[in-house]
């Protein structure tokens, strides 16, 4: 399910098909057709359209726990990014 949040969350600014969802994060698509009706009745997904037979989907910032998810997310990367930038220079030195 990780792998699912950080692909939805890395590419927030578009929808995708649970087909390109599946594919884009490394999981396979029976995998990811367990857990995404939970997904969807929890509203951390929203289906924003259909593109002929395929249904769109996106993260739910309008949810309270997506939201504070993506800001973990973030700032848990920001931290990370800094500690290898931070360590890379002491090895430069």
């Amino acid at each position: 399910m990780l792998k699912v949040f950080d692909f939805l969350i890395v590419n927030e600014d578009f929808d995708y098909s649970m087909t390109d969802i599946a594919a884009q994060s490394g999981v396979g698509y029976s995998t990811l057709k367990l857990f995404w009706k939970k997904l969807e009745e929890s509203k951390i997904v929203k289906q924003t359209r259909v593109v002929g037979k395929a249904k769109m989907y996106r993260l739910n910032f309008n949810n309270t726990v997506v939201k504070k998810f993506r800001d973990f997310y973030w700032e848990t990367t920001k931290q990370a990014v800094h500690e290898e930038v931070k360590e890379k220079r002491l090895m430069t030195v």
